[in-house]
């Protein structure tokens, strides 16, 4: 990727080398990510003439016609009268809101704004991973993403999902990961019931910082608490880690385990971790939540 003598500029994000407008992608050392990404709230963009994108086509401007010439007085008129309509209608509007006060003064002005847009969610007909071993379903994150075809996790008796390589190679001589995978959880992990919900989840956090994560590394819980899924009881622990390791991109990440009584001999457990090296894809751990429905 670079040119003779040129040395590879650092690993970061850059601007999408393909110049897709407001795009940023991985750059590894050596290569690029497979996914490009718009930019988001701690991602640190780079510049570096070797990894400048590639412009884009030029697209002609459409023609534009030009407005048709007003009417002279009458066209004054019609903008008059419509002004005055305007004024009536708000006229009566106040009116029309004093009167359902009963006669008594408010003590402030209330403007009733529309509400805000809620925040980002799947949109209707997104395909679903059907997770049938664990009893749970959510949706697939699109491209980028990949069935899990990896090895088996400690914390479930079999694995479902999906996840994308954000590092071919560690110190710990593997590949560093974003996923979002299901299961059945596995024995061991204290599991007596609904009322071991919050201790089992617990446990389970334990064990994917040791199995997973470069050491030594720090945690810091950001949510602990009881959910509903469906009309099911849950627990949801959701933690932000962060070492200091060479020979790691990612200096963290942000994990959520979701643990839920689906009414079977085993709870089912979804498992959402992002490095910081995407983390303007934090905002899918809420959006996976959020969608998660019981078979």
């Amino acid at each position: 990727m670079t040119g003779p003598g040129q040395p590879a500029p650092p690993p970061g994000w850059y601007p999408d080398p393909d110049g897709a407008p407001g795009l940023v992608r991985w750059w590894s050392g050596s290569g690029w990510s497979d996914v490009a990404t718009p930019a988001g709230p701690g991602v640190a963009v780079q510049v570096s003439p070797v990894l400048a994108p590639r412009p884009r086509p030029a697209v002609a401007p459409l023609p534009t016609e030009p407005a048709p010439a007003g009417n002279g007085p009458r066209a004054g008129w019609i903008i008059a009268i419509s002004l005055l309509v305007l004024v009536l209608v708000v006229g009566a509007g106040l009116l029309v809101g004093r009167s359902g006060n009963g006669g008594t003064p408010a003590a402030q002005t209330t403007v009733q704004l529309p509400s805000p847009p809620p925040g980002p969610t799947f949109p209707p007909g997104t395909v679903r991973i059907i997770d049938e071993a664990s009893g749970i379903s959510y949706p697939f994150l699109g491209d980028g993403w990949y069935e899990w075809d990896l090895d088996p996790q400690y914390e479930t008796s079999q694995i479902a999902g999906q996840y994308f390589t954000t590092q071919e190679d560690t110190p710990a001589l593997g590949s560093f990961i974003a996923q979002c995978t299901s299961g059945p959880l596995a024995d061991g992990y204290g599991w007596a019931g609904p009322g071991t919900l919050e201790s089992t989840t617990a446990t389970i956090a334990d064990s994917v910082r040791g199995n997973y994560y470069p050491g030594p590394n720090e945690r810091r819980v950001t949510r602990d608490e009881a959910r509903t899924v469906d009309g099911h009881a849950a627990h949801l622990i959701e933690f932000q880690l962060s070492w200091d390791v060479p020979g790691y991109d990612a200096t963290g990440e942000r994990a959520a385990l979701l643990l839920i009584d689906v009414g079977r001999p085993a709870p089912a457990l979804l498992y959402i971790s992002i490095p910081n090296t995407h983390a303007e894809l934090y905002g899918v751990i809420d959006r996976v939540l959020d969608a998660v429905e019981v078979l």
